[in-house]
C-alpha cells in the first residue's frame, strides 16, 4: 500500500512538472510571437519591402551563380551592346555580391543581437546593461567591417586603407581625447557595477532613472526628461538604489502637549499604521528640533528610491490622522504676546 501511495504521489508530482513547463514553454512562445510581432510593425511597410527585395535578391544569386559569377557569366562585354550598357553590365556582379554579404551579415547579426538580448539581456540589471553595451559593440564591429569588406569586393586595395586608417585614427586621437576618455569611462563604469540600467542615482545636481549606458554617453531620465551626460563627466555617483532608501516625515506638535503623553500614544498606536510601499515598520526617532511654536517629531521608514516621495506623503497622511483621532494638537504658526502684568 505504502508503495502504491508513493508512485501515485511521483505520478502526481511528475504530473504537475509536465504541467508547469508545459505552461513555461507556452509562455515563452508568446514572449517570441510578441516580439517578433512588435520588430515587424515597428519596421514599417517601406522597410519590409527593402528587406524583402534584399532576402530574394541574395536567394536568387545563389541560385543562379554561375550565370552572374561564372566564367560564362551573361554580364560580360559583348561587342554587340553599347559601351555604356556593358559598362553598366560589368559593374553588376561585384554590385550583387555586395548585396549578398550585406544581406547575409544582417541576417546573422540581426538573429545573434535578437537571441542575446532574449536569453542573456534579462532577469537583473547588470545584465541589461552588459547586454545593451554588447549589442551597440557588435554594431559599431559590423558597420566597420562591412565597410570594408564591400571596398574590398569593388577592387579597393583594403590593405592600404586598413594602414592608412590606423595612421589617421592615431593622428584623429590625439585630437578627440575626449571621446576616448568618454568610451573608457563607459567600459570602467560596466565592468565596475557602479550602477546599472534601472538604477536611480544622482550626478551633480540632477537625480534620475538609468535608462541606457553607452560607449558614450549615459542617459537619466526623469519626471518626462532626459539628461544626457558624456561617461567622463560622471563623477561623485550617488547611488540610491544599492540599498533600501528610508523616507522621513516631520510632525509638530503643540508645547501644551505633554511630550511623554504624546510618545506613550505614538508607542500605543504606530505598529497600527500601515503604509503602502514600506519595507519595514515605522519608527519614532524622537525630538528634532524645538521650534518657535512647536516642537518637532522625526519619524522614518524603509522604501525603495523610487516610493519614497509618495511613501512620505502616505506617512504624513497617516500620522495626521493618528494624531487626530488621539487628540493630539498640530499647531499653526502663531504668535503669543506677553504683557508685564502677566
Amino acid at each position: 500500500m505504502k508503495n502504491e501511495k508513493d508512485d501515485g504521489n511521483r505520478r502526481h508530482l511528475l504530473a504537475d512538472e509536465l504541467k508547469q513547463a508545459g505552461e513555461e514553454l507556452k509562455q515563452q512562445h508568446e514572449e517570441i510571437t510578441n516580439e517578433v510581432k512588435t520588430k515587424v510593425k515597428s519596421l514599417g511597410v517601406i522597410k519590409l519591402v527593402i528587406l524583402a527585395i534584399l532576402l530574394v535578391g541574395t536567394v536568387l544569386s545563389f541560385v543562379f551563380y554561375d550565370e552572374i559569377f561564372g566564367e560564362n557569366n551573361v554580364f560580360l562585354p559583348s561587342e554587340g551592346r553599347s559601351q555604356f550598357l556593358n559598362g553598366f553590365l560589368g559593374i553588376m556582379p561585384p554590385f550583387i555580391k555586395s548585396v549578398q554579404i550585406v544581406s547575409i551579415t544582417l541576417f546573422v547579426v540581426t538573429v545573434l543581437l535578437g537571441f542575446i538580448r532574449r536569453f542573456f539581456g534579462k532577469k537583473t540589471q547588470r545584465r541589461i546593461t552588459v547586454t545593451l553595451l554588447i549589442c551597440n559593440l557588435i554594431k559599431w564591429i559590423t558597420a566597420v567591417v562591412l565597410v570594408i569588406v564591400v571596398l574590398a569586393v569593388w577592387g579597393v586595395n583594403t590593405g592600404a586603407l586598413i594602414t592608412g586608417a590606423g595612421v589617421l585614427t592615431l593622428v584623429v586621437g590625439l585630437g578627440m581625447q575626449s571621446l576616448i576618455a568618454d568610451v573608457v569611462a563607459g567600459l570602467f563604469i560596466v565592468f565596475e557595477n557602479d550602477f546599472n540600467v534601472g538604477d536611480i542615482i544622482t550626478v551633480g545636481d540632477f537625480r534620475g532613472t538609468v535608462v541606457s549606458i553607452g560607449i558614450r554617453t549615459t542617459k537619466l531620465e526623469s519626471l518626462g526628461n532626459i539628461k544626457i551626460i558624456n561617461n567622463s563627466e560622471i563623477k561623485g555617483v550617488l547611488n540610491q538604489t544599492k540599498k533600501a532608501s528610508t523616507a522621513f516625515a516631520e510632525i509638530s506638535v503643540s508645547y501644551g502637549e505633554s511630550l511623554p503623553k504624546v510618545e506613550r500614544t505614538i508607542e500605543d498606536n504606530i505598529k497600527n499604521i500601515t503604509v503602502e510601499g514600506a519595507l519595514g515598520e515605522i519608527k519614532y526617532e524622537g525630538v528634532k528640533a524645538l521650534e518657535s511654536s512647536s516642537v518637532l517629531l522625526l519619524f522614518s521608514v524603509l522604501c525603495n528610491e523610487k516610493d519614497i516621495a509618495v511613501v512620505t506623503r502616505r506617512l504624513n497622511r497617516e500620522l495626521k490622522i493618528m494624531f487626530d483621532e488621539n487628540g493630539i494638537e498640530i499647531p499653526f504658526d502663531q504668535i503669543v504676546v506677553h504683557s508685564s502684568d502677566d
